[in-house]
Formats: C-alpha cells, structure tokens, sequence
C-alpha cells in the first residue's frame, strides 16, 4: 500500500510540473508536449541500465554450478540406460 501512494504522489508531481510548464512560457508549448514521452523514454533506458548492471555484478556460485553438472551427468547416464540418445559426453 506505501508503495502505490509513492508512486502516486510521484505521479501527481511530475503531472503537475509538467501542466505548469505547459501553462507557463518558460518551455515552448511544443516542446513540453514532448516531455511525456521523453520521461518514458528516459525511465526505459534507466531501466535497461540496471538490468545490464545487475547482469554484470550477478554472482557466481561455484557450488551450484558444480551439482547442476553433476545432475547433467545423472540424467544422461539415466537417458542411456533408457535407450535415448543424449548426444556427445
């Protein structure tokens, strides 16, 4: 529920920001129509962003690599014995 009141108060300030620049003559009237679009744009690209850094800093586990092998083992032998082609070891 604080969630969605955050973000709709961000919304009600960003909204009312965006009619003052419309109303007023500090940004031209044609480019503060644009500003909607160029705050999805930028939140798009923001979020891109974090999920490429989030990517990079993702952490290795050694451990879980190490049993995930060993399970590929496990069912490959368990597929030959059934007969079922698995391909190269």
């Amino acid at each position: 529920m604080k969630h969605i009141v955050k973000i709709m108060s961000l919304l009600v300030a960003i909204t009312a920001f965006w009619i003052g620049l419309l109303e007023s003559s500090v940004v031209p009237r044609s480019y503060a129509w644009l500003l909607p679009l160029y705050f999805i744009v930028s939140l798009g690209c923001y979020g891109l962003l974090m999920v490429g850094i989030g990517l990079m800093r993702f952490p290795t586990c050694p451990q879980e690599a190490a049993l995930l092998q060993q399970d590929i083992a496990e069912a490959k032998e368990f597929f030959k014995q059934k007969g079922v082609d698995v391909g190269r070891d």
